[in-house]
């Protein structure tokens, strides 16, 4: 037996900790265990066992508990895990933490004992009475003592305890802990995360043991006792239904009749009916294919059959090689991404599709669901940490061959993965925004190398990175450029908002042009769609006597004003009454009525978003059947779900929204597409910016013309001879790819580079200013040698969520010179007693924001 167990723990360190392993309890690596630390118990992964004692003085304390007798994360994942922590600049810790979506089996919860100065208090008060002065209700002081008495001859004890005992909820408590009469602590334990209800099981004749036993006559087990017309009423209900069925559905049918749930458990203690604990179903996907047939259901054209010819020779060969699929919008890729599915799991391969967005998981699940029935797993941020738990570990136990999700699904502990798609893998949401700051395309290609298998990346608009690999010869491309049953691309026309306003006087949201393209598609009993990429009513509030803009509180930026309207919060609750939204920190406030800076009562909106959007086409268009997708709307997997069914199903024929509407919805109602506003991004301070506008637009306009009937694309644009403009009109994603990479090569930016962003942050401007400082004096004496290193200067978003930004861009022509750089870089940190918490390192990163 091992002596020694190494730890990654969650916590902002390079390094593992070691503990002393305790006799009969040995850990695994790739387990996890739960260990004190600063303080506090906290779940960590073992990385490594071994014999080797540290130094004398090094106090080395003993895992406080083994929670797993087998390893959760394979060698493979493992060792993935320690590849991201190098790339990425990452602690272990917390990379491990990311890929084992099990926060639920370890609830953290907080509980107080009484200290030195509560027993002081609660003396002086048996002894001589309160004399104190206090701010506090005489209600809140007597609960104070109520919890002081309560505690005094109890250990460490929960919240919820203490609440039930005294009445005092957690604020009241931490205040006391923070007069010191409190001591709180912090305390984890294990529960079963499990997902089960209950489902009631009508008893045969003759198996009510309870009801032979009260009996003198040796048959009467064989007859129904006597029943009241409640009782009889459940007997009938449950019998009705085979004879077993949910509790809960059981009682919302017999409630609504007026049956009461005492009459279910009389049933139950006399015998004629048990309960039983059952595994509660996980719904997948709740969307319809609107009577198309699914992706499985359709034969191959050529392209297809070529492509996955391709594919399955890549697979039957073995060993790693990247594919490129380049299919433009409508060519049919998830049909070859399902057939491809369908040969590695006939050749007893478990197979994995990643989709950017939590949006995009109804449809292709529905896709999955209904070639592979029950061997579909799906693992996303949406679900319940309960739901994530059950989801992974069917995963891990082979149940669920193939998995769906969104960027942490890259970490699924999927046995004898063979083959690894990545959908639209051009998005940028699979780049994850917080620590660590991985890119779920590129470990996933990683994964692929580390286990010998194929991966695809699959889009219509690939990242230039990865279509520079393919002309570099890293990855193979494959190309499929023509749509289905040679439906034709739609046509894109440029309206030029320039000359609008020089004939109208105006300026106006909609062009006369594609309101009346509108109205004629909704008269053909067509269905449109209207991007406009703005979330909100107006995204500025502008004092027009000082210039003064309402910002947030806790952010350098704008606030946008919300009217009233069919919008939810967090928590699904139907929001009320107009309101400033800050749509980075969630801050909100109620609408002045005047400048908070001069007074002044001339307050004007600018900027349209999706809301007022919606607004004006109701106006315009009063008989429409019109939905809105935007992050207001759409607030749960579930709400997705209902908004698509309604538009499948033509029961919405115009639907305006963000982005969200641009991804992969296959719609073969809608005939026209427009785009208002798009290239108002082109002038963000962000060199992929051209990159993200040509995509949105393509995307956008591959919603139109997917049925039988052609399409049409209407682009609003202030700058229609931009070549972003230009090759999306013209759907030439190869002409764009060559345009924009000629400008890249030039600047020495990705993928002709490679790039990080040292974010320096704290809420301190002058912390801030000092640590970018020291940091710069370091990086100009070092002089790194094939990096260049820009800044320090104040991020374009100079504070978010409180917190004071600057930041360092570092460019360098090879990833082997940029790592080290960087890690000697954090060195330093140290070195300075800078806080690593205070120090941001985004390693390819897709914003420098």
């Amino acid at each position: 037996m091992s002596l020694f167990a190494d730890v990654a723990l969650p916590v902002p360190l390079d390094r593992a900790f070691t503990y002393s392993v305790t006799p009969g309890a040995e850990p695994v690596v790739g387990g996890r265990v739960l260990v004190s630390f600063g303080g506090q118990q906290l779940s960590g992964v073992v990385v490594a066992l071994h014999d080797v004692r540290p130094a004398p003085e090094v106090e080395v304390k003993a895992i406080a508990r083994v929670l797993d007798e087998s390893a959760l994360l394979s060698d493979e994942l493992m060792q993935l895990g320690k590849w991201i922590a190098q790339y990425y600049c990452a602690p272990l810790g917390d990379v491990l933490r990311g890929m084992l979506p099990l926060t639920a089996e370890v609830r953290r919860q907080w509980v107080y004992r009484i200290g030195e100065q509560g027993r002081r208090v609660l003396y002086e008060g048996a002894a001589k009475g309160s004399s104190r002065r206090s701010k506090l209700s005489v209600e809140d002081q007597n609960r104070e003592y109520a919890v002081l008495n309560y505690l005094e001859a109890a250990e460490a004890v929960k919240t919820g305890t203490i609440r039930s005992a005294t009445g005092a909820n957690k604020a009241l408590l931490d205040a006391m802990a923070k007069k010191r009469w409190l001591v709180r602590e912090p305390l984890a334990e294990v529960r079963d995360a499990r997902r089960v209800e209950m489902v009631a099981v009508l008893q045969e004749a003759g198996d009510s043991e309870q009801e032979t036993e009260k009996s003198e006559d040796p048959t009467a087990g064989k007859r129904l006792p006597k029943l009241n017309e409640n009782q009889l009423a459940v007997m009938a209900e449950l019998a009705g239904c085979g004879g077993r069925e949910l509790v809960r559905e059981l009682r919302a049918r017999l409630g609504a009749r007026g049956v009461p749930d005492s009459s279910l458990a009389t049933l139950v203690k006399r015998g004629l009916v048990r309960l039983e604990e059952t595994a509660q179903a996980f719904h997948v996907s709740g969307l319809g294919h609107g009577g198309k047939k699914f992706a499985h259901e359709h034969a191959l054209n050529e392209a297809q059959t070529e492509a996955l010819g391709t594919l399955v020779a890549a697979m039957e060969k073995g060993g790693f090689r990247p594919h490129l699929l380049y299919g433009i919008t409508g060519s049919g890729k998830t049909a070859v991404y399902v057939a491809a599915m369908q040969r590695a799991l006939a050749a007893g391969k478990s197979a994995l599709l990643l989709v950017p967005e939590i949006g995009l998981t109804p449809g292709i699940a529905a896709q999955m669901v209904a070639a592979f029935a029950g061997e579909v797993a799906l693992l996303h941020s949406q679900l319940t940490p309960d739901e994530r738990a059950e989801q992974w570990h069917r995963i891990r136990r082979g149940e669920a061959r193939v998995v769906v999700g969104t960027r942490s699904a890259v970490f699924a502990p999927m046995p004898d993965l063979g083959l690894i798609l990545v959908d639209e893998e051009h998005d940028g949401s699979y780049k994850q925004e917080e620590t660590p700051r991985y890119h779920g395309r590129d470990v996933a290609v990683m994964r692929a190398k580390l286990l010998g298998c194929t991966v695809v990346l699959g889009s219509a608009t690939p990242s230039l990175e990865s279509w520079n690999n393919a002309e570099r010869g890293r990855y193979v491309r494959v190309e499929m450029r023509e749509r289905v049953q040679s439906r034709p691309l739609p046509a894109v026309e440029m309206i030029d908002m320039r000359e609008e306003f020089r004939e109208t006087g105006q300026e106006q949201m909609f062009s006369r042009r594609l309101i009346a393209e509108t109205q004629a598609t909704l008269d053909r009993g067509e269905q449109a769609i209207i991007l406009l990429n703005r979330r909100g009513y107006s995204f500025v509030v502008m004092c027009r006597s000082c210039g003064e803009k309402i910002e947030c509180e806790n952010c350098a930026i704008s606030l946008t004003y919300h009217k009233p309207g069919n919008e939810q919060d967090l928590n699904g609750e139907a929001r009320v009454g107009q309101r400033l939204e800050c749509h980075y920190c969630g801050f909100r406030r109620g609408v002045p009525k005047a400048c908070p800076k001069c007074a002044s009562e001339h307050l004007y909106y600018l900027g349209a978003g999706s809301q007022q959007g919606e607004e004006r086409l109701q106006e315009l268009f009063p008989g429409a059947r019109i939905g809105r997708m935007d992050r207001d709307t759409v607030r749960t997997r579930g709400d997705m779900e209902r908004l698509l069914t309604r538009l499948h199903s033509g029961e919405i024929n115009l639907l305006v929204g963000t982005q969200m509407i641009a991804k992969g919805h296959d719609i073969h109602g809608v005939t026209l597409v427009g785009v208002v506003g798009a290239d108002f991004a082109l002038g963000l301070p962000d060199f992929r910016a051209a990159e993200r506008v040509f995509q949105l637009i393509t995307q956008v306009s591959g919603r139109a013309g997917r049925g039988e009937l052609p399409g049409k694309v209407l682009v609003q644009t202030y700058q229609p001879d931009h070549y972003v403009n230009k090759f999306a009109r013209e759907h030439d994603y190869t002409g764009f790819a060559a345009r924009e990479m000629y400008f890249r090569r030039g600047m020495r930016y990705p993928p002709f580079s490679v790039l990080a962003n040292v974010m320096v942050q704290s809420e301190r401007l002058e912390e801030v200013l000092d640590w970018s400082s020291r940091l710069g004096r370091w990086f100009e004496q070092r002089k790194l040698v094939g990096v260049r290193v820009l800044g320090p200067a104040a991020a374009p978003l100079s504070r978010l969520k409180r917190i004071y930004r600057y930041h360092f861009v570092l460019k360098a022509d090879r990833r082997d010179v940029l790592g080290p750089a960087l890690r000697e870089m954090l060195g330093v940190v140290d070195r300075e007693e800078i806080p690593r918490r205070s120090i941001v390192v985004d390693v390819d990163a897709m914003h420098l924001m």
